[in-house]
């Protein structure tokens, strides 16, 4: 049974804010105060186990589902069918107003400001407080601090950048900060929090984070912030540790079965009844009681290899008539295709199928098939196998499965990239690439040796598409490669209208970034709807306009 560390006293919680005081306020003589909090050892921990809590944080509009794959819907290769914020984010319809930004900027600031608060103020219980452990909660209140500073500069810019509590002496008109200055000090205090982490815990204290999670995260700074030698030392550095192996089955990985195995290096720990989500009613069929709302799109689906590791348009393996025949077993351990079998139901989507199988009962039997009968059905015509477990059918708005925030296959991809940007293409890149492909559920062919930068930078980006997908880091990657605008603009396709067959009309091509072009066959898709993107404007998110109001050293991101 997991030990969470998930259950914290909200008093606790109240306490992590600065407050005002008059000459009347008397510190209480029976709990902590912020006037002499934390004092123990006891209240370190009760500390730092609230800055954990804002990991389980719900976007506004997406119910209480994980807020880390709603990123891929707002990118390429998913969709969001509820008319929520994150929708109109994805389609270019957002605004400073819109509520999305300003949830989400107070959410990662007032996580920001626990962990300085208790960073600040930890210096009172250091005398009685065990070294080690006095060490370890520093370690880990840096790590998420800068977890959700990552967030907040890559995704807003020049965040202002705040370390520690302010107070009434302060000035709270905070300007802009400087992303590169911010990134300096990101990978700066990670250093220390790598120095002083774990290597690993007990199982009591399963779900903190790690040397490996803080190596990690600087690998991902370092990375997305092109500092291409900071991140070969750090993933380098993450292997020697010899903690973490690909898991062999790569459905299995998102599963219950896959909690907390030899790949995962960071994940937010969920249980029944005390903390959970409900992410299996987002992505299971209607058939099945699900909703359906978050879906993978036509773009993604034929992003995927096939069998010979060629594209669809240029492999002899593929049939247009048989599109799902001969491709990366990862398609169909991670999307619920048309004439798979998916909670024990056929799952079909073309419009005419209006019966389909029931397998759980037996003998089998025919229904109406709500997958298509249903008008919120699933809209693109097909579904997220990856991240689902059957076991949460008993449930469906309870799931307990754990959100693996860093895995080890990333660590693989960050090291291949960064070094392919060095053009230090030599044997390591291959063998990192090809430990993901030669995953023992996968079994891709292996890239072979003596390609060009060109064509690793092409190889290392759809590897990092497809081994990734529905991971939440698919939206920082179009946006880091600038190439958003090529793949966010247009019609978004689910699939075909008629029986599926692009043999009379031709099959998508592929640009050098991997992204496919429909134009020959876009007559007899589904188009759900037109994005669009602004290159002038939309690779940063807007600052919430409530706080250019209220802040006139704020000065707002270009095009709001």
């Amino acid at each position: 049974m997991k030990n969470k560390i998930f259950v914290i006293s909200t008093t606790v919680l109240l306490l992590l804010s600065t407050a005002c005081e008059d000459f009347l306020d008397k510190n209480p003589l029976d709990k902590p105060s912020t006037e002499n909090f934390p004092q123990t050892q006891e209240e370190l921990l009760m500390g730092i186990n609230a800055t954990y809590r804002n990991f389980w944080y719900t976007a506004p509009g997406i119910g209480k589902s994980s807020w880390w794959y709603v990123y891929d819907h707002m990118a390429d290769v998913g969709w969001e069918r509820n008319l929520s914020d994150c929708q109109l984010i994805a389609n270019g319809n957002h605004a400073s107003t819109t509520y999305f930004f300003s949830h989400f900027w107070d959410h990662r600031y007032t996580a920001i400001a626990k962990c300085n608060y208790l960073l600040t103020n930890m210096e009172k219980a250091k005398a009685v407080t065990d070294p080690e452990f006095y060490s370890q909660v520093d370690g880990q209140a840096r790590f998420i601090r800068a977890f959700w500073y990552w967030e907040l500069s890559y995704l807003f810019g020049n965040v202002p950048l705040i370390i520690k509590p302010l107070g009434l002496e302060d000035d709270l008109f905070v300007s802009n900060g400087n992303k590169e200055q911010t990134v300096d000090f990101l990978l700066s205090d990670l250093d220390i929090a790598i120095s002083e982490l774990p290597v690993s815990w007990d199982k009591n204290d399963q779900g903190r984070a790690t040397k490996g999670a803080a190596l990690t995260l600087k690998a991902r700074i370092a990375l997305f912030d092109q500092r291409w030698d900071i991140a070969v030392q750090a993933t380098q550095e993450v292997m020697q540790l010899n903690m973490y192996h690909l898991y062999p089955n790569y459905r299995e990985l998102f599963t219950y079965a896959g909690e907390s195995c030899s790949e995962v290096i960071f994940e937010i720990m969920f249980q029944y009844g005390i903390k959970d989500h409900r992410d299996g009613r987002c992505f299971f069929p209607r058939n099945a009681k699900g909703h359906s709302n978050k879906v993978p799109i036509q773009a993604i689906v034929d992003s995927y290899e096939c069998t010979d590791g060629k594209m669809i348009d240029q492999s002899p393996l593929y049939d247009p008539a048989i599109p799902f025949k001969n491709r990366d077993p990862r398609l169909d351990q991670s999307i619920v295709l048309p004439g798979t079998i998916m909670a024990g139901f056929q799952f079909e989507t073309y419009k005419d199928s209006l019966e389909c199988w029931n397998y759980n009962t037996d003998p089998p039997v025919r229904i109406g098939n709500q997958d298509v009968l249903n008008p919120y059905a699933t809209f693109s015509g097909y579904l997220w196998r990856k991240r689902t477990d059957i076991a949460d059918l008993q449930y469906l708005s309870n799931s307990s499965l754990n959100w693996i925030m860093m895995r080890y296959a990333e660590v693989l991809l960050m090291y291949a990239e960064a070094k392919i940007e060095l053009n230090q293409i030599d044997q390591s890149v291959y063998d990192a690439i090809n430990q993901i492909r030669g995953r023992e559920s996968v079994l891709m062919p292996p890239i072979e040796i003596g390609k060009t930068q060109a064509e690793m930078r092409k190889i290392i980006r759809q590897e990092r598409k497809i081994e990734l997908l529905c991971e939440g880091l698919r939206l920082f990657d179009i946006r880091r490669w600038r190439i958003a605008e090529k793949c966010m603009s247009g019609p978004l396709f689910g699939r075909p209208q008629k029986p599926y067959n692009y043999a009379d009309q031709g099959i998508p091509t592929f640009d050098e970034n991997g992204i496919p072009n429909h134009d020959a066959y876009k007559d007899k898709l589904t188009v759900i709807e037109i994005r669009t993107f602004d290159p002038n404007r939309d690779y940063l998110w807007p600052f919430p306009q409530k706080e250019i109001d209220v802040n006139p050293n704020l000065v707002q991101n270009p095009g709001y």
